[in-house]
């Protein structure tokens, strides 16, 4: 019984043979599968290394080439710049041609012209515009003055002229006062511009800077459509205007202009003489 159980028990010798067998050869296929695929694998990235390697010398070689090409662009463009510019300097290619000269209403053009002076033949890129400029405004009714190049050729000079707005009598005749309290004419004043009766007038009496001052704040529909005939200043704080139909605004000083500038439009249209906006808050007719 003990025997036989025994011999029962005991593994077939065959069937471990076969057992092991099989286990071995399926851990060998195991095995050489992943050999077959690791070899597989190490191929592939082997290509793709030799691939990116490749592309990466490619992307050297051209941006070598690029780089070549640019710097070679960028200084035939330098070079090309250069002599451009020496031409430009040195040569009449560019000279000047054409003098445009505008904004022009009292000024004769041919002074304008004798006072630049600008030079036969010489290169617009030589041209000192602000020294043109600073000669044409020393012209006594030119008040401000602007020179610029217009290539290829052409010089454009813009004129701004001294317009008076006062006048005042002296022995050599009628003197023009502009809105800077600039005398820059002796000549009879057009239609329309007011007389200054003052006792020292001149450009560099306060007085009559004031008076200017004052006329520069006055309404325009005052200005032009009733009309100032005279402006009388006695100091810089008792200005008075006497109006072409025979009124009078008492205006004062120079201040609080633009308060009195305000009032006196209304005021006018009450009857009187005398208008009073020396104080603005407080006024009075008469």
């Amino acid at each position: 019984m003990s025997s036989g159980g025994g011999a029962a028990d005991r593994p077939d010798p065959a069937a471990d043979a076969s057992y092991d067998a099989d286990d071995y050869d399926t851990e060998s296929g195991a095995a050489a599968d992943n050999s077959a695929e690791s070899a597989g694998e190490s191929a592939a990235a082997r290509r793709a290394r030799l691939r990116r390697g490749r592309v990466r010398r490619e992307s050297r070689i051209v941006t070598a080439w690029q780089s070549r090409r640019v710097r070679w662009g960028a200084l035939a463009g330098v070079v090309v710049l250069i002599a451009f510019g020496l031409v430009a300097w040195f040569t009449p290619l560019l000279s000047v041609r054409t003098v445009q000269v505008e904004g022009l209403s009292a000024v004769p053009e041919q002074q304008v012209q004798d006072a630049l002076q600008v030079p036969n033949g010489l290169s617009m890129m030589r041209l000192d515009t602000n020294a043109m400029a600073e000669q044409v405004s020393q012209l006594p009714k030119v008040r401000s003055v602007r020179v610029q190049r217009v290539f290829p050729s052409t010089v454009r000079v813009t004129v701004v002229e001294r317009t008076p707005v006062l006048y005042f009598d002296s022995t050599d005749g009628a003197h023009l006062l502009d809105c800077d309290s600039v005398e820059f004419a002796i000549e009879p004043p057009g239609p329309g511009i007011p007389k200054l009766v003052t006792d020292h007038p001149g450009g560099s009496d306060p007085v009559t800077e004031a008076a200017v001052a004052v006329m520069a704040a006055i309404p325009i529909p005052l200005r032009d459509e009733v009309g100032v005939g005279a402006v009388v200043a006695r100091s810089v704080s008792d200005i008075a205007l006497e109006l072409r139909d025979g009124r009078t605004v008492l205006w004062g000083g120079t201040g609080d202009s633009a308060r009195k500038a305000a009032v006196v439009g209304p005021l006018l249209s009450q009857p009187g003489k005398v208008f009073d906006v020396s104080s603005p808050n407080l006024v009075t007719v008469k």
